[in-house]
């Protein structure tokens, strides 16, 4: 142990893992994740350019949804060259300083994401609970006020678990269980009490994710309520039909962030395999579906981007 108290850092890598026991075909495993990072970064390019070219689709609606299809860009981006690289390259070695960025970046994007559902939420209360006032409360610059607020609250949440880790000295396998880097994990690999970030972790995953899914779900509540007070059953449906877009989203969204979180700090050898599908499905699945399940619930969208692909 004094060899590592000389130094901050025992290592200077953190080595990455892509699939156990299936080295000899990573090429192949590569094809399909290709293939999905090329289609989320496609599909929500399309999406930006079909909304910000269409003075139709400048609804609140459709910003909120603009404001999504940025943030799983980013997660795309951010992940792309380290998931590929292994499974390309075998390329495993991810620096400490590179590492702290990533997790900054994911954890950040993740909490915008979180947020923007929950202004998509609001978007759907306003209009079924309250629309005579839906254009007077959801105006332009109230729109970007409430981006810019969605924005700050994340740097300001993610900012110090950068720092929080630093601080460490690491000394023990270097080894991720995933093939980016996360908060949960990394802080593991420190040889001294983490006790602060275990905390500060969960702390900031349940005043952040933790409250924006309560407030979505108690919205939808009081949404249901309105919406099965209305006399007729088909304007029942249709209002109902409004939500089914957010709805799925919300779904790919949460259920495997949370119960990648609670793995994370409270699971076992056993849940290794549960672990590895959560992690690769909740920064994979949620950008490569937002585009298709708003493409097609949306007949506006829907129809303008067919229009574009067949000029």
């Amino acid at each position: 142990m004094s060899a590592v108290n000389d130094t901050k850092f025992q290592f200077a890598v953190f080595l990455l893992t892509g699939i156990l026991g299936k080295e000899d075909v990573y090429l192949w495993i590569a094809i399909p994740f290709c293939l999905v990072y090329v289609t989320s970064i496609v599909g929500n390019s399309v999406i930006l350019f079909i909304i910000k070219t269409d003075p139709v689709l400048h609804d609140p609606m459709y910003i909120f949804l603009s404001m999504l299809a940025v943030t799983d860009l980013g997660l795309s981006i951010t992940t792309i060259p380290t998931i590929l690289g292994i499974f390309l390259f075998n390329s495993r070695e991810i620096s400490l300083d590179a590492c702290f960025a990533q997790l900054f970046f994911i954890h950040l994007l993740q909490g915008m994401e979180s947020s923007f559902l929950l202004l998509m939420a609001f978007d759907r209360f306003i209009a079924i609970c309250n629309p005579l006032r839906y254009a007077s409360i959801l105006t332009p610059p109230r729109l970007v006020k409430m981006g810019l607020l969605c924005v700050l609250r994340g740097v300001a949440v993610v900012l110090p678990l950068p720092f929080l880790l630093k601080r460490f000295q690491y000394c023990r396998a270097n080894v991720l269980s995933h093939s980016y880097c996360v908060h949960q994990e990394v802080m593991k690999l420190a040889c001294a009490d983490i006790t602060v970030n275990n905390i500060y972790g969960l702390s900031t995953a349940l005043l952040t994710m933790g409250l924006d899914s309560l407030l979505i779900f108690l919205s939808y509540v009081i949404i249901l309520k309105t919406v099965l007070n209305v006399a007729s059953h088909e304007e029942c449906l249709r209002a109902l039909n409004t939500c089914v877009s957010h709805l799925c989203a919300v779904l790919l969204f949460y259920i495997p962030e949370i119960g990648l979180s609670v793995i994370h700090r409270f699971g076992n050898s056993s849940s290794h395999l549960l672990q590895f599908v959560l992690g690769y499905f909740y920064l994979l699945v949620p950008p490569l579906m937002n585009p298709i399940v708003y493409s097609v619930k949306s007949k506006h969208l829907r129809a303008r981007i067919i229009r574009v692909l067949n000029k």
